[in-house]
């Protein structure tokens, strides 16, 4: 019997990998270092709620998770279309006005940006949802933040919404991220919802896994040293492989095969509570377009009640950043919500932090004048991961549906 090929790496790319190899027939292995597959999608089960590893939603738009996950046994829940933008001490809502008319008409005279701005959103809008997603990432490539000037957005406008908002996204405060992944993402949330799946983020990658025969997954192993031929096990066992596909993220990868893959990376810090009440009544995001450590806040169990006990809310918050002090964050954190949400959130239980010091890759210009890099590395050697293509679900899933289908092309 013929070696397999071996997928180091069972995040959503090295899932993506394995199941289209699976599909052709053709015998792989796929290993992790970790006890469970998901890569940087895990979720946590911690007194009874479901905790996340970094806030994550889920687009539904996505074109690739659209032919490969089923969406009704994830038991997708949206988020209401807008966010609610905390400034000058009270909260506004802005509503998507395609899809929320009537709350949208509220949204005409929030301090949040101008009226222009507004009606600049819809023409962001239109140009984002016009023609093919080829023709789309075409586009010059600038920062985000240079394409919203460019389209006349006020300082106040960036300032107060688009920041918290897509500094949320691509954990970058500065928006500093190529303008192409920008407009690729307001396509997506133009054309579908942002969702959590009843049983957590994790159950995307656990149902592509469903798919692979048990015995293909070899978890708790980690790898040394690649080759194009056989990969090394700490443990100095070493397996045989037709071919070699590394999976894993881009510090990861540049580890195994050369620092020619670039290592940077946006890091984040989420911090969850439990409260008795939920501080907001509807499934929206929060945003602070003000100053302070907030840059977004959501309460998972409006969206999806699955997400806690009954009776109980779950309360997530995301700090941009990986390198704070933890006792110092928590304190100020909690003084900037008790200043939202008054005394109540005192009582709030502190459940757990996570610390993500690479969550995203960081792609600014040049970094997407090619959407989507080279997964061939050298013969026999293969490459996939959100690094690849763009840091999103989507990038990973693509990257690793290339990966493969590179492999069959080259009858390795």
């Amino acid at each position: 019997m013929s070696s397999p090929v071996i997928i180091v790496g069972a995040g959503l790319a090295g899932l993506c990998c394995a199941r289209q190899l699976h599909r052709r027939g053709v015998p792989f292995r796929l290993i992790d270092s970790s006890d469970r597959v998901g890569g940087r999608i895990r979720t946590d089960l911690v007194d009874g709620f479901r905790l996340d590893r970094g806030f994550q939603v889920f687009l539904s738009s996505y074109p690739e998770a659209r032919e490969v996950l089923d969406y009704n046994d994830l038991n997708l829940r949206p988020f209401l279309p807008g966010a609610l933008v905390r400034f000058g001490g009270r909260f506004h809502t802005l509503a998507d006005p395609w899809r929320r008319p009537i709350a949208a008409v509220g949204s005409v005279f929030s301090p949040i940006g101008s009226l222009r701005d507004k009606l600049r959103v819809g023409r962001i809008r239109s140009q984002a949802v016009r023609g093919d997603l080829a023709s789309l990432v075409a586009n010059r490539e600038t920062t985000t933040l240079q394409a919203l000037q460019t389209a006349g957005f006020s300082p106040a406008m960036i300032d107060r919404f688009f920041k918290p908002f897509l500094g949320g996204i691509f954990l970058d405060a500065d928006l500093q991220t190529s303008s192409r992944l920008f407009f690729y993402l307001f396509r997506m949330f133009a054309q579908g919802d942002a969702c959590l799946p009843t049983k957590g983020m994790e159950s995307i990658p656990q149902q592509i896994a469903d798919e692979l025969p048990a015995s293909s997954l070899q978890l708790n192993c980690k790898v040394t040293r690649i080759q194009p031929d056989a990969v090394s096990l700490a443990d100095g066992q070493q397996m045989a492989a037709r071919a070699v596909v590394v999976a894993t993220d881009a510090p990861h990868a540049a580890d195994l095969l050369g620092e020619s893959i670039p290592r940077q990376g946006q890091g984040v810090t989420c911090l969850y509570f439990a409260a008795q009440r939920s501080p907001i009544s509807q499934p929206i995001l929060v945003l602070n377009g003000e100053s302070g450590p907030i840059n977004n806040l959501c309460v998972p169990t409006t969206v999806s009640p699955s997400y806690g006990p009954k009776d109980q809310s779950l309360i997530s918050v995301t700090v941009l950043g990986a390198s704070h002090e933890e006792p110092q964050l928590q304190q100020q954190v909690r003084d900037q919500l008790q200043d939202w949400f008054g005394p109540d959130v005192q009582s709030w239980r502190h459940l757990r932090n996570y610390v993500i010091p690479y969550a995203l890759p960081r792609q600014v210009p040049p970094a997407l004048a090619e959407f989507e890099r080279p997964v061939r590395w050298k013969p026999g050697i293969y490459l996939c991961g959100d690094h690849r293509d763009q840091g999103s679900i989507q990038g990973a899933m693509v990257s690793g549906r290339r990966a493969a289908e590179a492999i069959l092309q080259d009858g390795s």
